[in-house]
């Protein structure tokens, strides 16, 4: 079985990974153009391009996914399957070229949160409950018939972080699986019912910004579902302040949203119902600390009438 694997962040190297680790061939690895970063515009290669140079893979980046070049030398390479994770939206003229088609890994059960960020917007919304799936590519992003499902608990204390590490585990078990099934011949798929879909855009600075006017739930999750990156953020004094992590107390608000109050070592805000306690915090400028760091520097910050915009 000859792969072409497509992929780019951290996310997709596990995938990446026990493939190489059952034997498969990947004929080729396709990951985007290095990137410029830092203070000196170093290029950078993606997680994906240097893992793949570690284990002496073949890598394609091209700038044109239409390009007729890069088009032949897929073609030249005669693959049986291309798997993609975390990669870009490929046109037909990609997706089409491997004798068995392509499949997807994506971080949700679809069609529930299809889109850019489904891990993201499972802990905004509250989910329980979120997963992975594999299905084909067809035209319209993120629709094709599902191959196979898994699902994963969102545990409570469950961030961005953790709940992305752990979906890349057990999505990378189930592209195992279905290169397996797909190999063997032995696998159904089931077309997805667009009436149950729901979206995950990309994440923008608007929605990064707490609105203290909500629930004191809904802002904890949506701390849960930014951090550790890009991270929700609040602004004191025009100053923008990260916070990572939360805690809803059982203390009803008594103060209009966004009032800050210290008690016994404690930053608690007040929301449209409950105080929301603040565990960790990162001033602008400045690096996280937790808020036993933060009170010892920025206490006297405060006054009984402060208030986070």
């Amino acid at each position: 079985m000859k792969i072409l694997f497509f992929g780019t962040p951290e996310f997709a190297i596990p995938s990446l990974k026990i493939l190489l680790e059952n034997n498969y061939e990947i004929v080729a690895v396709i990951t985007v153009p290095d990137k410029e970063k830092g203070r000196g515009l170093k290029l950078e290669p993606s997680p994906v391009k240097s893992f793949a140079l570690e284990n002496n893979l073949k890598v394609i980046q091209p700038q044109n996914l239409k390009d007729e070049k890069f088009l032949d030398e897929l073609k030249n390479l005669e693959p049986d399957l291309g798997v993609i994770v975390a990669y870009r939206i490929l046109p037909v003229q990609v997706y089409s070229i491997p004798k068995f088609g392509t499949f997807n890994l994506h971080a949700s059960l679809l069609p529930k949160y299809r889109g850019a960020a489904p891990i993201q917007w499972a802990l905004i919304n509250g989910e329980k409950v979120t997963g992975v799936t594999t299905f084909f590519l067809q035209e319209k992003v993120d629709t094709g018939n599902i191959i196979l499902q898994r699902e994963v608990e969102i545990n409570e204390d469950d961030d961005f972080k953790t709940l992305h590490d752990k979906l890349s585990i057990v999505g990378a078990e189930l592209v195992l699986e279905t290169v397996k099934r797909i190999e063997a011949g032995n696998f159904k798929t089931q077309p997805q019912n667009d009436a149950e879909a729901t979206l995950a855009p990309k994440i923008t600075k608007e929605i990064c910004k707490i609105n203290w006017n909500q629930p004191a739930i809904k802002i904890h999750n949506l701390v849960r579902g930014l951090s550790p990156i890009p991270a929700a953020f609040t602004i004191f004094n025009s100053k923008t302040f990260k916070i990572y992590k939360t805690k809803v107390t059982e203390l009803d608000s008594n103060n209009s949203p966004g009032t800050i109050e210290i008690i016994n070592d404690e930053l608690l805000v007040n929301t449209s119902d409950k105080k929301i306690s603040i565990l960790e915090i990162q001033p602008e400028s400045r690096k996280r600390m937790s808020i036993k760091e933060f009170l010892l520097g920025y206490k006297n910050l405060f006054s009984t009438e402060s208030k986070f915009d």
